[in-house]
């Protein structure tokens, strides 16, 4: 039987693990150089660690039984992916559009 705590400990992993997408999503398009870097990269491993912080929380207990590991997949990795990519991509202003001081070297 799932309880309201179990609801709401599920919410904020789903929560952390868009928020890690998002944040690991814009490290990508801040350090390399290549849009298809950032791209590869962030197709590759924002998933893996996504399924890193799953597996460990559900591992502890946290959340309900959703019946199969490709409801898993799809509520806990899929949808946060594709809810931090799209607000780096779409809502956090690109990289280039921040002008940086001068720096002078020492």
């Amino acid at each position: 039987m799932a309880t309201i705590l179990d609801f709401a400990l599920m919410a904020a992993v789903f929560a952390g693990n868009t928020f890690l997408a998002a944040v690991m999503t814009r490290f990508f398009r801040l350090q390399l150089k290549t849009q298809w870097g950032t791209v590869v990269y962030t197709a590759l491993l924002v998933p893996v660690a996504l399924v890193v912080t799953t597996i460990v929380t559900f591992s502890l207990g946290v959340g309900v039984n959703l019946g199969s590991p490709a409801a898993v997949l799809g509520l806990m990795i899929g949808l946060p992916m594709g809810l931090g990519v799209t607000i780096d991509v779409l809502y956090v202003p690109s990289p280039e559009e921040y002008e940086l001081p001068e720096t002078t070297g020492r």
